[in-house]
């Protein structure tokens, strides 16, 4: 397992957070498209609406990010993080980057008073789905997710 050092981005990371994030969305069957992935990482940290966790190699390269944002839970009636984005590039998976966001997502939520992290990923991505449950994930068997279209 190679050591990577998780830190919270700034805005001054946009520009090394960028091509991580157009890849994760090309992932997700998404169109490649750089600026539009600078654009948005840039504003959600401009606005401070999210935290992102930055995973540096030892030569200070970014590896990989995890995205959190702040919502609330009603039936809990407490602060949660929603764990939307996860991302390590092919050549740092296997290496422990993934595990240490997650476990760096974990202390970052309690340190800012959230009472849980939700998540959802692709029914295909076993891979992640194994990391997760290795941390103590619970797959929600009880509730159905929705998403519906909205034109601006």
């Amino acid at each position: 397992m190679t050591a990577v050092h998780i830190r919270p981005a700034t805005p001054a990371d946009a520009d090394a957070i960028a091509p991580l994030f157009d890849a994760y969305r090309q992932f997700y069957e998404q169109t490649p498209d750089l600026a539009k992935a600078h654009a948005f990482v840039a504003e959600r940290l401009e606005r401070q609406e999210s935290v992102i966790l930055l995973a540096l190699d030892a030569s200070q390269a970014a590896v990989g990010f995890c995205q959190l944002y702040p919502t609330f839970c009603s039936v809990e009636a407490a602060p949660i993080y929603t764990l939307y984005d996860l991302f390590v590039a092919a050549a740092a998976r296997k290496t422990g980057a993934g595990r240490s966001l997650l476990m760096a997502a974990d202390a970052t939520a309690r340190a800012h008073g959230k009472v849980r992290m939700d998540l959802t990923t692709a029914h295909t991505n076993t891979t992640a789905q194994s990391l997760y449950e290795s941390l103590d994930w619970t797959l929600d068997t009880v509730f159905r997710a929705y998403s519906k279209q909205v034109a601006a």
